[in-house]
């Protein structure tokens, strides 16, 4: 269940805001309700997914030897079908 929350920002920012809103085909409400998602997330998880794909790319090999029965067909690796 959603629960409303009322703020009041000034009439130049709420023209920045639904001007951006327009812009990417959104509504305020929605550009408002993702800060809100942005401002409480886990700073520990920004660039997680960077740091996991440089790793994995890095290692790919080490785990495909050690793993030979679960290693994925890649698109890049040679000899490897799709």
């Amino acid at each position: 269940m959603s629960k409303p929350v009322t703020i009041r920002v000034d009439d130049e920012l709420h023209a920045l805001l639904k001007e951006r809103a327009e812009a990417e085909g959104t509504t305020v409400t929605a550009l408002i309700t993702q800060a809100a998602h942005n401002a409480v997330r886990d700073p520990r998880l920004e660039g997680a997914a960077e740091v996991f794909r440089s790793f994995i790319d890095q290692h790919a090999a080490e785990f495909d030897a050690a793993f030979p029965d679960d290693a994925p067909a890649r698109l890049d690796a040679p000899g490897r079908a799709a």
